[in-house]
């Protein structure tokens, strides 16, 4: 098995996080892993991505233009800016909720949600799109959206894992306290990705 995912987002909504319980998990499973992040501005809100690559050692961690098999976008405008990344039938969960930068708010740029949208829409081979916020709130914490987007992507079957397996990864990455919210998350986006198959 080899599979090259991209995670997508902005600093503050756990990229990070779900891309080392991915790792964890193909670990466990004895799989070779190699990881790779960039941070833009290195503050909340500032672009981030995280390239996981599984199976083999002859390659680098960073994905090449059209190599990636799956994009799981927390956000909609850092899903697009990740779009050149992609095989032509890659696999996408995308959070379809904008999150408006800074200088769009102070009136010194534009953010066009349903352009960035449909360039998703017509790039991805097969694509699942949802509000994620909202079920994180219900499971207890708005900062779980990584999680319910792991569940999503798993229940969906477009990661190369059981939900087990990522349950499993989850207790090594998570703080116990937190354990609870977070299983509640995974959990959900499982079974709204199940609803849509």
């Amino acid at each position: 098995m080899f599979s090259s995912i991209v995670i997508a987002g902005v600093g503050g909504q756990g990229t990070l996080l779900a891309s080392k319980i991915l790792s964890e998990a193909a670990q466990r499973r004895g799989l070779f892993v190699r990881t790779s992040e960039t941070i833009g501005m290195a503050q909340r809100g500032g672009s981030v991505s995280s390239h996981i690559r599984i199976g083999s050692q002859d390659v680098s961690p960073v994905i090449p233009l059209r190599h990636a098999d799956v994009l799981i976008g927390f956000e909609l405008a850092e899903a697009a800016r990740q779009l050149n990344r992609l095989k032509p039938n890659a696999s996408a969960v995308v959070n379809v909720d904008c999150i408006i930068p800074t200088n769009v708010a102070l009136r010194q740029g534009e953010y066009h949600c349903d352009e960035y949208l449909s360039a998703i829409k017509n790039n991805i081979g097969r694509g699942f799109y949802i509000n994620a916020a909202p079920m994180a709130i219900e499971a207890g914490d708005a900062r779980a959206l990584n999680i319910v987007l792991l569940g999503f992507s798993v229940g969906a079957g477009i990661l190369p894992f059981e939900e087990d397996e990522i349950r499993e990864a989850m207790e090594c990455c998570i703080k116990p306290k937190l354990l609870g919210i977070n299983r509640k998350a995974f959990l959900m986006g499982a079974e709204a990705a199940r609803k849509q198959l």
